[in-house]
């Protein structure tokens, strides 16, 4: 086990070329840290310093150079989470997929452009655990003179979600492969990276405070940022107006209480609609499978309004939700609408190329070396996804290399059974590295479908390279002769990660507009370690403006 001795540089130069043509210099850098104000003191890996991140700014139709630095000894790559990358995948950033990793000592400029996106996307590390502290929010404004699509808000505030560890996250990981087991669940989850005043944590801070003043508007970015669990953010005595998520602007509705995947971002309004006071925050878990085991803490935070006094008897508190309130869960996701505005309209894809029916979800395989024999595995299609080692795909599709990877991943599950009920036990899942080739600006329908083979669990799924529209969601098997009546192809919200509920399924459109690999994950990051991944070839259009641009000179080898 290599320990975390050194720190990694992480320089990021944003040039945000504006309409007046000035270019605005940003640099970050990421040092070792090692933290006093959670429940252990270790050294993490930071941006800056911080935990979480410094926030990257830039607008839209911006140009984004980032230059990595890796100073661990760990292999390293950075994820720009949401970002279309239309063309330069070679900066999309997951590891063996778009790039081999930048290793210890070596660098990777990072090099894309903000085509057509603006609002709350974020980064992070995509290798290992490694984002459990490595990450951070990215901010993109809309661009010069362009308002936002409701009032503004009198300030902006970043609140990025996440789950803390005592122990070193790459030797929890490890310990469960080894046994096949799964891991040990986090210690606590974070607000702004403090467990809160009211944490079972020995914190030796009152946690993030969020000041306001009364009659003011707030706009919050909220990011999830946790490993593996999905969260729900309240504030007490407040509500909420949804404005935006993952970077798509929505029909506003107000709610007590947001569910958010981890993965997803989601930006709401905060009106400070009180005189004083202190109000409680609160981040807390939602699995609705009750035999799946979860860090069943809550973060807290404090809204603080000017002039109130700072006693811990002055917080008024609020109920969380239970850790299985599905009909909460369930009712935000139902409520979330594209805008569908002039300005931001919806092009849902009518007619279909592609219909594929995925099924996610977890088994058992015999492991000899294992605890009990056998090991728990994640699998789409009954196919559990085997990384490459001597070349990303990414490299091995544009260079033409054999022996990487195969096209022949299955549209469809090999045996049909019922998906949601108990299902065959017996069904062992395969392994490889099977890719599903895709025409240029092809049509997908892609049927996301839950299994309950070890027992339903619900499961945020990043598709890295486009957005997506949620045409349809319900619990139980997709009826692919009744389901589709349901469909939402109006206003149905656009995202980049979709939590897919328990027992359940969501259906997704796309188009394949962007030629490249595109990964296809679960966001809990146990799922993606045990296998639950896969990758889209989307092949080159007509002409050099439909083509994967050549890799930039300093691309990491293997």
């Amino acid at each position: 086990m290599v320990s975390l001795v050194h720190a990694i540089l992480l320089v990021i130069l944003l040039f945000s070329v504006l309409a007046n043509g000035i270019t605005r210099h940003y640099e970050f850098n990421v040092v070792l840290k090692t933290t006093t104000h959670l429940c252990s003191s270790k050294p993490i890996v930071t941006v800056n310093g911080r935990y979480p991140g410094p926030t990257l700014y830039a607008r839209e139709g911006d140009n984004v150079l980032v230059n990595v630095v890796n100073k661990v000894n760990y292999n390293v790559t950075i994820h720009w989470h949401g970002v279309r990358q239309l063309r330069t995948g070679w900066a999309d950033g997951p590891a063996y997929i778009t790039q081999c990793p930048i290793q210890p000592g070596q660098s990777y400029l990072y090099n894309f452009t903000l085509t057509g996106q603006r609002g709350t996307l974020w980064y992070h590390a995509h290798i290992l655990w490694l984002r459990v502290t490595l990450h951070g929010a990215i901010v993109i404004k809309p661009k010069p003179k362009v308002s936002y699509p409701f009032p503004k808000p009198y300030k902006e505030v970043v609140v990025i979600l996440g789950e803390w560890w005592k122990a070193d996250t790459e030797a929890v990981i490890n310990q469960a492969m080894q046994t096949g087991q799964a891991p040990n669940v986090s210690d606590a989850h974070t607000i702004n990276g403090h467990p809160g005043p009211l944490s079972a944590c020995n914190s030796l801070q009152d946690g993030f405070k969020l000041h306001v003043k009364s009659g003011k508007t707030y706009l919050l970015r909220i990011i999830n940022a946790a490993l593996n669990e999905d969260l729900f953010f309240k504030i007490a005595g407040h509500k909420l107006t949804i404005v935006e998520v993952d970077a798509i602007y929505t029909k506003p509705f107000t709610t007590d209480t947001i569910l958010i995947t981890p993965g997803q971002t989601t930006n709401t309004l905060l009106t400070a609609n009180k005189s004083t006071g202190r109000y409680l925050i609160t981040a807390s878990p939602f699995m609705d499978t009750m035999i799946i085991a979860v860090d069943n803490k809550t973060a807290t935070a404090t809204v603080h309004y000017d002039g109130s006094v700072a006693t811990t008897s002055s917080i008024t508190t609020t109920k969380i939700p239970q850790r299985n309130a599905t009909p909460i869960a369930t009712s935000f996701s139902n409520s979330l609408r594209s805008l569908n505005s002039r300005e931001f309209p919806v092009n849902v894809p009518l007619e279909i190329d592609h219909s594929l029916l995925f099924t996610i979800g977890l088994g058992v395989n015999p492991c000899a070396t294992c605890i009990n024999g056998s090991r728990v595995v994640a699998a789409i299609n009954n196919i559990s996804f085997v990384m490459p080692s001597t070349s990303s795909l990414l490299q091995a599709h544009f260079f033409n290399l054999s022996r990487v990877f195969t096209t022949d991943f299955p549209g469809k599950p090999p045996l049909a059974f019922n998906y949601t009920g108990t299902g065959p036990r017996n069904l062992r899942t395969l392994t490889g590295t099977r890719l599903y080739r895709l025409r240029y600006n092809s049509t997908v329908q892609l049927v996301l479908q839950d299994t309950g083979i070890i027992a339903p669990e619900s499961h945020p799924i990043h598709l890295h390279g486009f957005n997506f529209f949620v045409v349809g969601m319900g619990v139980g098997n997709y009826n692919p002769k009744a389901s589709p009546s349901a469909f939402n192809l109006v206003d149905p919200i656009e995202r980049n990660t979709v939590g897919v509920p328990s027992g359940g399924w969501a259906v997704l459109r796309f188009r394949a507009d962007n030629p490249g690999v595109w990964f296809l994950h679960c966001h809990f990051e146990v799922h993606t370690t045990w296998g639950l991944k896969m990758a889209f070839v989307v092949d080159d259009g007509n002409g050099p403006n439909e083509s994967i641009l050549p890799p930039p000179a300093d691309l990491p080898h293997c």
